[in-house]
């Protein structure tokens, strides 16, 4: 088994980055998820009920910059800094830190960025908003049941690294009248090489010189329905995933997954075509389906 695909969201629910080499930090993977657009009180925005966030594209430059364009309108670009520091250069005083709210976390503090950025994301997406940074010195917990004390996220939902076997994919399009992509589960690793739903079952599986857990499957939501090429909402996958992967009313599909700390900032790097070996095996909470 080896890793097929890394991908990162700079900007929480806007585009997919495929990259070939990605470092593993705390948070998750670097660059992964740092940024993320609120409304005016704070509260996160997702394609869940903006389906336009879906035609926002996302790119790194070859000055290590972020650009960010709408899919219809190409020549529109907003570039931003891949990072953001908590004060600016020379004597301008420290940039604003507001709280914000991401499902159950509540007062995160966060950056924000500019209001170049707030103007262009309110236009494109023709709604107030505003575009926040999550800088090193803010740690937002990972849900204590399935984590450690010291765990942290980003501005992802809950976890800092989501895992899909490719296989799991390919026996969900056998079932599906139209195939899929994986954009549409916007994972962070995709294995090939695994039988379908394995990673359910993994435990603990060390990647290169990076252990991992696994803590829990992912439970999907309404955007998985959103077709990330146009913007529109369907009634698939989640109806076809219903018939096999429904656990308690909940519809499972990935594996959530910790890093083991170091202590240190970055944990590894992951590449592309690096082997997946599992340490330790579980009983995953769903019995792997019957081949199509």
């Amino acid at each position: 088994m080896t890793i097929s695909e890394l991908l990162i969201y700079p900007i929480k629910s806007l585009g997919a980055i495929s990259v070939t080499e990605t470092v593993v930090e705390g948070k998750g993977l670097r660059y992964d998820r740092r940024f993320m657009l609120v409304d005016p009180n704070g509260d996160f925005m997702t394609q869940r009920t903006n389906y336009q966030m879906a035609l926002l594209d996302v790119a790194i430059n070859e000055t290590a910059e972020l650009r960010v364009w709408h899919r219809h309108r190409p020549n529109d670009v907003l570039t931003l800094p891949l990072t953001i520091p908590t004060q600016t250069e020379g004597a301008e005083p420290p940039r604003e830190t507001i709280g914000v709210t991401i499902w159950d976390s509540s007062h995160v503090p966060a950056l924000l960025v500019s209001a170049e950025a707030d103007q262009w994301f309110s236009r494109v997406l023709e709604k107030p908003c505003r575009l926040v940074y999550m800088p090193e010195t803010t740690h937002r917990d990972v849900d204590p049941a399935y984590a450690r004390e010291q765990d942290a996220v980003s501005f992802a939902d809950g976890y800092p690294y989501l895992l899909i076997g490719q296989a799991s994919l390919d026996t969900l399009n056998q079932r599906l009248e139209e195939p899929i992509t994986m954009l549409r589960f916007r994972p962070n690793i995709v294995v090939a090489g695994s039988l379908p739903y394995e990673e359910d079952a993994w435990q603990q599986f060390r990647i290169g010189d990076v252990e991992f857990f696994g803590v829990k499957p992912c439970a999907r939501c309404v955007l998985t329905t959103i077709d990330p090429e146009t913007g529109q909402k369907g009634r698939e996958p989640l109806r076809t995933l219903a018939t096999y992967r429904q656990w308690k009313h909940k519809i499972l599909f990935g594996q959530n997954v910790l890093a083991k700390p170091t202590g240190a900032l970055t944990v590894g790097t992951l590449r592309v075509g690096q082997p997946v070996n599992v340490l330790q095996r579980q009983e995953p909470w769903l019995t792997p389906p019957e081949p199509f």
